[in-house]
């Protein structure tokens, strides 16, 4: 197998071929380059947003990659150049369907935002990262971006809460007065903005994004891998198993106002809206 060979792949979901031949397509595309596993969300036609089966997908390849000695370092990108990631499937959500899956709710959104492992994970933000695409920026441990990038947790203009880390990691990241504009607004951000405000290390050209990623994660993996683990668990005060004590007044708080929210009649009518091109009718309840 050479270095950039497909490391695993599991297909979902159907493709249409020159000769009108239906075939499967993947959801998740895996490729290992040398000692980086790079993971990518492939539902382009959907804005790779987040539906169950890439929570899976995702979740496992994490697991594997974390199993894996020789992976050192992980890149999380995504498909086409519309989207890094539109966040949750808003279509799945209004049809009554779980965008995580119930013995996955650990893993968080995409099996990635709170799954922590002990490799160094990069995001390789090819376009627009928006809700959930942020928080899951917001949850990588460094950050490439597109030049085309934009940033931001529009979930209160769809009824819904930034509940996948977002609303308590956003501050952390950014001075406070800044973070609770974007969030209380649902306001996106360039990728120059998001540079000035250090959410992310870079920006490059759209078509340089994933090659900077690569080589970032490349020269993480040429040092000693134990001593980059350790240095990470250190710097982000984790566990051996990869816990962060620091936030999980964050993720109580969150799992706290998401069952008062999530059941609301704003939080059906916000993606319902969505999905019918239309404005919310909001009605506080």
């Amino acid at each position: 197998m050479n270095e950039s060979a497909v490391w695993r792949t599991r297909k979902v979901g159907t493709q249409v071929t020159s000769s009108h031949t239906e075939v499967e397509a993947p959801t998740v595309l895996l490729e290992r380059h040398g000692h980086v596993l790079l993971i990518t969300l492939n539902r382009p036609q959907a804005r790779n947003a987040v539906n169950a089966e890439m929570c899976v997908q995702v979740g496992d390849a994490l697991e594997a990659a974390e199993d894996d000695p020789q992976i050192r370092a992980v890149v999380l990108t995504g498909a086409g150049d519309k989207a890094f990631c539109a966040g949750a499937d808003l279509k799945a959500i209004s049809r009554g369907e779980a965008v995580i899956p119930k013995d996955r709710e650990h893993w968080g959104l995409a099996g990635y935002v709170s799954h922590p492992i002990s490799k160094p994970t990069i995001a390789a933000v090819n376009g627009p990262a928006l809700g959930g695409g942020t928080e899951l920026v917001l949850a990588s441990d460094l950050a490439i971006a597109a030049d085309t990038a934009t940033f931001g947790l529009p979930e209160v203009t769809r009824g819904l809460i930034a509940g996948a880390g977002g609303a308590f990691r956003l501050p952390t990241r950014l001075p406070q007065v800044v973070a609770m504009e974007l969030l209380l607004t649902g306001d996106a951000i360039s990728a120059e903005r998001a540079l000035e405000l250090n959410l992310v290390n870079r920006v490059v050209p759209a078509a340089q994004v994933l090659e900077q990623a690569l080589n970032l994660a490349q020269r993480i993996a040429d040092n000693a891998p134990l001593a980059v683990q350790a240095t990470k668990r250190i710097a982000l005060g984790q566990s051996s198993g990869g816990e962060r004590p620091d936030e999980e007044r964050g993720w109580a708080a969150t799992t706290s106002e998401l069952s008062g929210v999530a059941y609301s009649e704003d939080a059906q009518e916000g993606p319902r809206a969505f999905a019918e091109k239309r404005k919310p009718l909001w009605k506080g309840r």
